[in-house]
């Protein structure tokens, strides 16, 4: 096997203080679902594989809890098989059953 080329490293004449102190703790870094907003939500719905027309999702809004088919979206709407229109900012939570 042949000798591999030698690196050229400078020698450091003085003495660097690089250290750094650093802390992970376990629950700074763990995302829950309630952290997830709204749009991400409904953008996981529709880039599932589950979803291929239609996904069943439970809708809590403001003021209700509703089930519905979800077939499509627009920026500020989802849009349900039936053809009625749900606001985005008026959902609270929404997930695929």
């Amino acid at each position: 096997m042949k000798d591999l080329p030698r690196v050229f490293a400078n020698k450091i004449d003085t003495n660097i203080n690089n250290d750094q102190e650093l802390f992970y703790g376990s629950d700074r870094f763990v995302k829950k679902d309630d952290d997830i907003s709204i749009v991400k939500k409904i953008n996981n719905i529709f880039a599932s594989s589950h979803h291929v027309y239609k996904s069943r999702v439970k809708i809590t809004l403001k003021d209700k809890v509703v089930e519905k088919v979800i077939v499509g979206k627009t920026s500020a709407d989802l849009i349900t098989m039936d053809g009625e229109r749900i606001k985005i900012i008026d959902i609270l939570d929404i997930e695929r059953l």
